[in-house]
């Protein structure tokens, strides 16, 4: 009591000046610069990570191989394919020992395009598909004037970020590992890797990938439409096809662009599914050549009811939640669509028609190819829409 009494005294000191005490005020978690140092930081482990492991390390202990010989007709290539549900295969040139190229569905289209542009008929056309043999394809892509299939393989003790960068620089969605044996001087063809099992891989064993929050569209990830887009080619620079076109001018698109897909639109320019190599492939495997004039329509009537068709997501849903989606849906390309958006015209956009990402773009971002910004990659400026918390992934559906 005295001491305090004390301390009111005239003599006594003067109290020290009392300190603000530090802001206690947190950085909001859903800010832009929070969600910049986590996707930032996962993407620098993501590559150490590609950097650390080896090519071979991708591959599960116990796998299956197809090989197929360079003199086999393509006719029994496909069925062989077909009998072990695959898209590609290596081929092996037995007169010299060694890997002969890959085999894929785009090879087939551009067989398939140059006998209907040379025979008179369809069934001259059959006739010869039949026989025809896998080591001339490289005779028709130069007739074709299209740039033949990368030959590119590496070994499999090279570090998978060098293979990822392989497959990029050489536009191929698949390499194959090959060693080579001194004794005999053979080349052994010893897995194929491509860009889906990369990127499994990734999303199995890099929990970073929780991190990439930014949304597709900032990052941008994917082909979008043009600002240039014509009302003649309102999509450019995307290919697209209507329920009406036929398979034949699908064919085409495959062959010229060197693409795989199309996303089939309506009239209001929403996605109603998509036509892919593999459909056409049917057709052919099952001998149904003069089916080719007919109508996406009428082709996609033919598919497996098991096909999921066309997965779609908007330009908002993150990097993050397509890797995980890759977890546990094998899928090689997302169509992305408008969300719930309402056009200067008062009229819904939602389903139309926005652009298309492909396993390469994905793999183009993870390993800093081609990044508009080494550290994030971002677009600027960001709208609201493509900050924050990212809305998930849609499963796999075949759209109507």
């Amino acid at each position: 009591m005295s001491a305090a009494v004390a301390n009111e005294s005239p003599t006594s000191p003067t109290p020290p000046p009392k300190r603000r005490k530090p802001s206690q005020k947190r950085v909001r978690s859903n800010s832009l610069a929070h969600y910049a140092d986590q996707h930032t930081e996962a993407l620098g482990k993501i590559r150490s990570f590609l950097k650390s492991r080896s090519t071979y390390d991708v591959f599960p202990l116990s796998y299956r191989l197809v090989v197929l010989d360079a003199k086999l007709p393509v006719k029994q290539a496909l069925n062989v394919m077909h009998a072990a549900g695959l898209v590609s295969c290596p081929v092996y040139d037995q007169k010299k020992w060694k890997f002969g190229g890959m085999l894929t569905l785009l090879d087939i289209i551009h067989l398939i395009q140059w006998y209907y542009l040379k025979s008179e008929t369809f069934e001259t056309a059959a006739a010869d598909v039949e026989t025809f043999r896998i080591e001339s394809l490289r005779n028709i892509e130069k007739e074709l004037k299209v740039p033949p299939p990368p030959l590119n393989h590496i070994h499999p003790t090279r570090p998978l970020f060098e293979a990822c960068n392989q497959l990029l620089e050489t536009h191929a969605r698949r390499l194959p590992l090959i060693d080579y044996d001194s004794t005999s001087e053979m080349e052994l063809i010893v897995s194929v890797l491509t860009q889906y099992r990369v990127l499994k891989f990734v999303a199995n064993n890099c929990k970073e990938i929780v991190s990439l929050n930014h949304s597709l569209r900032s990052l941008n990830i994917g082909t979008y439409i043009s600002p240039n887009a014509t009302p003649e080619d309102p999509f450019y620079p995307l290919a697209t096809a209507t329920m009406d076109t036929t398979v034949f001018s699908v064919v085409h698109m495959f062959s010229e662009r060197g693409i795989s897909a199309v996303p089939i639109l309506d009239d209001n320019g929403i996605v109603v599914n998509l036509f892919e190599t593999v459909d056409v492939i049917e057709l052919i495997r099952s001998g149904s050549y003069t089916q080719l004039d007919l109508s996406v329509r009428s082709a996609l009537a033919l598919r497996s009811p098991e096909f999921a068709g066309a997965v779609t997501c908007t330009g908002s849903d993150s990097l993050g939640k397509l890797l995980e989606f890759l977890k546990t849906t094998r899928v090689h390309r997302v169509v992305v669509v408008e969300g719930d958006n309402i056009g200067a015209d008062g009229i819904s956009r939602k389903g139309r028609l926005v652009g298309m990402i492909t396993l390469s773009d994905v793999l183009r971002y993870l390993v800093g190819k081609g990044d508009r910004n080494r550290d994030l990659g971002l677009m600027s400026p960001m709208s609201p829409a493509q900050r924050g918390p990212p809305s998930p992934l849609p499963a796999a559906t075949s759209l109507p």
